[in-house]
């Protein structure tokens, strides 16, 4: 079994449709999904807040790669243009973590080099495996340890929502 984390965000449109679309495209494949998260935005660009949630998907067919094109499918599926780095987007399929891989691929970098820095992939992530570990730079911490890492603000910009991600097909 190959067992993924992905981040998910959207503020361009349908944005709860859009997060919903990746749930569906997860199929049996979804193992949970987050709580729906309004956040601020990240990277310093002028925009609207964030919906945001955190999935963990498995499937013994996919590896890294396949997971990558997974991302980029439900992106394209929702119509995603690459304008401005951390701009406003319809979707943004984020791979967190996959298993233990480590990969330096400019294309596929993991886990997530910058996951460990947001509120948004931390916070949801929690919910779902309060127990999960993150490696960073050769040191594995608790997920909770990097959260407590990042600030105030940051943390305060991570709002739960009453807004659900489950699909009919996926619900409790």
């Amino acid at each position: 079994m190959t067992r993924a984390v992905l981040s998910i965000g959207s503020n361009v449109g349908d944005s709860l449709a859009h997060l919903r679309s990746v749930v569906s495209a997860s199929g049996g494949h979804l193992v949970s999904v987050s709580s729906v998260y309004a956040t601020a935005p990240w990277g310093g660009v002028e925009q609207q807040d964030f919906l945001n949630a955190v999935l963990i998907v498995d499937d013994v067919e996919r590896g890294p790669w396949e997971w990558l094109a997974f991302a980029r499918e439900c992106e394209a599926a929702a119509e995603r243009v690459r304008l401005q780095r951390w701009g406003p987007r319809s979707l943004d399929v984020d791979i967190v973590t996959c298993d233990d891989a480590v990969s330096a691929d400019p294309e596929l970098l993991l886990p997530h080099p910058r996951a460990h820095e947001r509120a948004f992939v931390l916070v949801p992530w929690l919910e779902l495996d309060p127990d999960a570990t993150l490696l960073v730079d050769g040191l594995v911490r608790p997920v909770s340890h990097w959260l407590a890492d990042t600030t105030e603000e940051d943390r305060a910009g991570v709002r739960r929502t009453d807004m659900t991600l489950h699909t009919p097909r996926h619900a409790e």
